[in-house]
């Protein structure tokens, strides 16, 4: 996965990320933003767009970010809360909007 959303981007989510995207690969959870491993192209535009740098390549996360590399491409893979099927990689995410749910890990993430 070339890149990923970290903690700092937990119950900020600025989105403006996702204007910077060429593909479409950055998806809304409920508390966090995501970036689809399949659709991600590796360009980079969303990383210095993002004002409180949670988006980085997946080997160069910060300390203490590691389960948020292999968290990111779950939110793909499984089931969420209130879905009937895994999200994957339906080409886009304009196309689903909102997905208002998170992982686990962001889910039970401790709040400000």
């Amino acid at each position: 996965m070339p890149y990923v959303i970290a903690e700092p981007c937990i119950d900020v989510m600025d989105k403006a990320c996702m204007d910077e995207c060429p593909v479409d690969c950055i998806y809304e959870g409920g508390r966090k933003l995501y970036i689809n491993p399949v659709e991600c192209i590796d360009c980079g535009a969303c990383e210095p767009s993002c004002p409180v740098e949670a988006i980085t390549q997946d080997r160069g996360v910060a300390e203490g970010h590691e389960d948020f590399v292999e968290d990111n491409a779950r939110f793909f893979d499984i089931v969420l809360p209130g879905r009937d099927d895994a999200i994957g990689a339906p080409g886009g995410a304009s196309g689903l909007g909102r997905i208002g749910a998170d992982t686990d890990l962001v889910a039970h993430f401790p709040r400000d």
